[in-house]
Formats: structure tokens, C-alpha cells, sequence
């Protein structure tokens, strides 16, 4: 199964209605795609990717070998309520935490920094080529994840390591979920793999990230402000015997008190009588159903009605 890979240097050129039909199709099929030809600096996602695998080894390393759930593998016990990983979180927006992350240096501090600059312009960019596929203004995602004074949205990465595992078939590197926020930019390890989506029935498999792409999924928000067109994905990460993963995992989500509702031009009418809708498909009966839909919603939701009863 062919993950979905859109070239965002063709959204310029004579190829961007192509690649416009592309994300739709995966945002609306998939849920889940990679991006490649970002303009996000190679050298600066490899910098901070090498800086961050240094932290955990200084840093994570061997508290997580020591944990409890390490201790309950080694009795080749099976565990259901905790995931193989090592991991911290650190908010960028609207307010940074990163100075509070315990001893990082003030190189990954810097290099992070420059890198979600660039990385939030990347989600920009997406929240507004998903809101023009959707049929919406450019800005809707963006207004949507605000509050009502403005402020937002957030952003966020949650840094994972999944460790070694000596026996991955006891544990998940992460359990079975779909995310909570908006749009997820995933800068992942370009060696081991580990990470699955669900999808027609089959767990598919998403190899390393090679070539500086970024790879994206879609989560609960996104579904909601589509009114279900766009997909949240149920994802997983398997652990490895051999090897350790790096995941970086960004979320351009909703602020806390931004409104969540399906845009209303994607919402069928309602609440209009069935009268009204018989008089108008009388008159428009041979032509598109869409337009009559936009129609009955103007009406008022059916507040002069008729007792047409023809079918």
C-alpha cells in the first residue's frame, strides 16, 4: 500500500490543481501522507534530530532501563496500561516551556526553536490549502483553532524516544489512539521504523523518513471542523528488538477555549420543511443537488412552508 506523498514545490507551477486533488483525496482517504520539498532547512531537521538523540542518551537513557516497565518485561509479563517509550513535551505556542526541560543545553534550545519557526509556517500553509480543498476561506482552520479574542492556535511536540525492546511482543511503543488536535507534522527517524495506521482493515506500515520529508496525519479536530470529510486515523508504534526510534511529533492544535464546530457550509440543512424542498426541486430538478442544498439552508430552515406533498 502506496502512502500518499505530496511535492509542495508543484504547488506553483502547472501542476498544482493535481497536487491540490492529491492532499484531498489523502486528507479525505487516508488521513495520513507524507510532504517532501518543504523548504524546511535538511541540515537544520538533521541538526536538531542529532541533538535531541544526544539528550536521550545523556539524559533518559538509563532512567528508562531502570523503570518498572522495563522490570516487568524481564519476568515476561505482558503489560496493557503503559507505553515503551521515553519521552517530554515541550510547548512553543503561544507561550515557550523550553527553558524548563531539565538540562537542556542551550544549543538544542536554540536549534529547536528554529526549526518550529520553520515547521509553523509549514502548518500554515497546510491549515490553508485544506480549508481552500474543503471549499472554505483560506483562513477557516487558523480562525477555527483561535479563541474568540484571537489568541492562537497552539503549538506543541511532543520529543519520544521507543527504546530497544528485548521482547516488543509484550508491549506497544505506543497504544492504539487517534489524536486529539488539528494537523500533526511527524519528523521521525530515517532508520527504524515502528510506526502504524490503521486503514481498510489492515495496519499499515510507515517506513523512515528519508530525503527530509515530514510526514503528516490529521486528528479529531480536523474531522470535526470537516464535518467528517477529512479523517482521524487510529495510529499505533510498535517497539523494536533492534533498534531505537526517534519521533518528534508536532501538533498545530486548537488553543483551549477556541469553539469547535463543523464549518457551516459543509453541514446538510435541517430543520426545514420537507414542502419547501419538494417546490424548490420542482424548479431545479435537472440540475446540480449541491446548489439546491446551499438554497434550502438560505430559506430560513423552512419557515414559510408549504403542504406540497408531491414525491
Amino acid at each position: 500500500m502506496t502512502i500518499p506523498i505530496i511535492d509542495f514545490s508543484t504547488l506553483n507551477g502547472d501542476k498544482r490543481s493535481e497536487t491540490m486533488a492529491l492532499l484531498h483525496e489523502a486528507c479525505q482517504k487516508w488521513g495520513f501522507f507524507m510532504i517532501e520539498n518543504h523548504d524546511i532547512d535538511a541540515s537544520l531537521t538533521e541538526k536538531v534530530k542529532k541533538l535531541v538523540n544526544e539528550y536521550y542518551e545523556k539524559n533518559l537513557k538509563d532512567g528508562f532501563y531502570k523503570s518498572e516497565l522495563v522490570k516487568t518485561l524481564e519476568k515476561q509479563e505482558k503489560t496493557f496500561d503503559k507505553d515503551w517509550e521515553a519521552t517530554f513535551f515541550i510547548w512553543h505556542r503561544p507561550k515557550s516551556n523550553i527553558k524548563e526541560i531539565p538540562n537542556i543545553s542551550d544549543e538544542l534550545c536554540n536549534t529547536m526553536d528554529e526549526y518550529i519557526a520553520q515547521l509553523i509556517l509549514l502548518a500554515e500553509k497546510l491549515s490553508e490549502l485544506m480549508s481552500e480543498n474543503l471549499g472554505l476561506e483560506k483562513t477557516f482552520i487558523k480562525k477555527s483553532f483561535s479563541s474568540p479574542n484571537g489568541i492562537g492556535p497552539v503549538m506543541g511536540t511532543k520529543v519520544a524516544k521507543y527504546p530497544q525492546c528485548p521482547n516488543p511482543k509484550l508491549v506497544r511503543g505506543l497504544r492504539e489512539h487517534t489524536d486529539a488536535g488539528g494537523i500533526i507534522l511527524l519528523l521521525q527517524d530515517d532508520k527504524v521504523g515502528g510506526l502504524e495506521f490503521y486503514k481498510d482493515g489492515k495496519w499499515v506500515e510507515i517506513p523512515p523518513s528519508k530525503n527530509n520529508a515530514i510526514f503528516v496525519n490529521t486528528g479529531d479536530q480536523i474531522e470535526v471542523l470537516s464535518n467528517g470529510l477529512y479523517k482521524s486515523v487510529v495510529h499505533r508504534v510498535m517497539p523494536d528488538k533492534d533498534g531505537s526510534r526517534l519521533s518528534m511529533a508536532s501538533f498545530y492544535n486548537p488553543i483551549g477555549d477556541a469553539i469547535i464546530a463543523p464549518a457551516p457550509k459543509l453541514l446538510y440543512p435541517s430543520h426545514y420543511c420537507y414542502g419547501d424542498y419538494l417546490n424548490l426541486y420542482g424548479k431545479t430538478k435537472f440540475g446540480e443537488k449541491g446548489p439546491r442544498f446551499e438554497a434550502i439552508k438560505n430559506m430560513g430552515n423552512g419557515h414559510a412552508h408549504t403542504n406540497n406533498n408531491i414525491v
